[in-house]
């Protein structure tokens, strides 16, 4: 069958064994100091093990392999690890679940799509008044359509972009759809599945990149590089690094 799995490139490979850690199926070994995919079933193809990769040595391709087997990999993980390993491979899985069927514990319609009128002099005046022309941001929330995807300029961040830099709203968000996200923290497959179906479904004219200078950052990158390549279309994408003091390094 052909199916979403984690790909590596051995000559982008340094061995630092990140993304075998970071596997919670037990997929990824170092073999002979590369990172290698030694069980292709045991590969549930979301990618967790991406934003910890500092070469970009990862990625997800689609192709024909082994359907992910979820018994086989608790088997394993409780013969080789223990039944706490089986606990957070079971947590990890749950992360992918389709979040836009959950519904927010609290009850607030914290996901409802809005676009918010910033036209008025007043603020286009104002540096220090808001750019922000839509909400929700946070990519696990957006919607897959909405009246503020046609026609735009994208705005993918890693969110402590906004933290670290001086005067953000003015240099990025001004003029931009904005969508936010953790790369090492968050479910980096969800996002990857998330963007290729606003792109897919929505006529997004460019995209911009804002993504920190430390390594687990470059996951963003890679995972929007891959939702524009899944989405079949021709979308320019500008990349620019921030550095932890703020500075625009690119």
């Amino acid at each position: 069958m052909k199916r979403k799995i984690i790909t590596i490139d051995k000559a982008l490979c340094d061995g630092c064994g990140n993304c075998v850690s970071t596997c919670s199926e037990g997929a990824l070994q170092l073999i002979e100091g590369k990172a290698t995919l030694v069980k292709e079933d045991f590969c549930d193809g979301f990618g967790d093990c991406i934003g910890e990769c500092p070469t970009g040595a990862l990625k997800i391709e689609e192709r024909d392999s082994k359907p992910f087997d979820i018994d086989a990999t608790k088997e394993y993980l409780l013969k080789t690890r223990g039944e706490e390993a089986v606990r957070q491979m079971e947590e990890a899985q749950k992360k992918h679940e389709p979040h836009e069927a959950k519904k927010l514990p609290c009850g607030c319609p914290g996901s409802l799509a809005q676009v918010i009128d910033r036209v008025s002099p007043a603020e286009s005046d104002d540096k220090s008044a808001s750019c922000l022309r839509n909400w929700p941001v946070q990519i696990h929330l957006l919607p897959q359509t909405a009246p503020y995807y046609q026609k735009a300029d994208l705005l993918i961040a890693a969110d402590c972009c906004a933290y670290s830099c001086a005067g953000f709203h003015q240099k990025f968000i001004k003029g931009h759809t904005v969508a936010i996200g953790c790369p090492k923290l968050d479910n980096t497959g969800a996002y990857r599945e998330k963007l290729t179906a606003i792109l897919s479904q929505n006529d997004i004219k460019t995209i911009s990149i804002a993504f920190m200078e430390v390594p687990c950052c470059a996951g963003l990158v890679r995972l929007v590089e891959d939702a524009v390549a899944e989405s079949g279309k021709q979308i320019p994408v500008k990349k620019s690094k921030i550095g932890i003091k703020g500075q625009i390094i690119c």
